[in-house]
């Protein structure tokens, strides 16, 4: 894996962060080491973060899953909050500023700005990526789309079939 000097000194942010993922995955199908690791790439990789992490649907609503940064709400009804809502209505979200946000979950008070994305293996809901950053207006269209690219290689190269969907 490369270093992030390595990454600033030439190829893309996300196009980085794409390969980086695909070779800590490679041979390896757990789920939940999978998103251990993306999660980890993301926080040490993408500048001002100060939350990186999953939550997965678990009897109709999103329960904590591997993360980096302060203790985190373990569990989210769907609907509720900005994971809630991504989950919900299916669709990637990114709040400029989270106190903007009607029914916010503040997990942690540093938080300023939030990206979350769906992610859906076919037409089932696994759960969502979110990120959060110490920094208003941290997350644009540009980061909704590498983001979204990374949560496709991490759906197609990891097997979902052992993720309780039970409480």
């Amino acid at each position: 894996m490369q270093s992030l000097a390595e990454i600033q000194d030439g190829e893309p942010l996300y196009d980085s962060l794409c390969r980086n993922l695909q070779a800590l995955i490679a041979g390896e199908q757990d789920w939940l080491v999978n998103t251990a690791n993306c999660a980890s790439l993301i926080y040490q990789l993408l500048p001002d973060l100060n939350w990186a992490g999953f939550y997965f649907l678990r009897s109709e609503q999103l329960v904590l899953g591997p993360f980096q940064g302060k203790p985190a709400c373990m569990r989210i009804e769907l609907g509720r909050g900005v994971c809630g809502t991504a989950a919900k209505e299916g669709r990637t979200i990114v709040v400029a500023d989270v106190q903007e946000f009607p029914g916010h979950i503040a997990c942690d008070a540093a938080s300023r700005s939030e990206i979350v994305i769906p992610l859906f293996k076919g037409p089932r809901l696994l759960g969502v990526l979110d990120l959060d950053s110490p920094r208003k207006a941290r997350f644009s269209d540009e980061d909704a789309v590498g983001l979204q690219a990374l949560a496709e290689i991490l759906i197609e190269g990891t097997s979902w079939h052992l993720l309780p969907q039970e409480a």
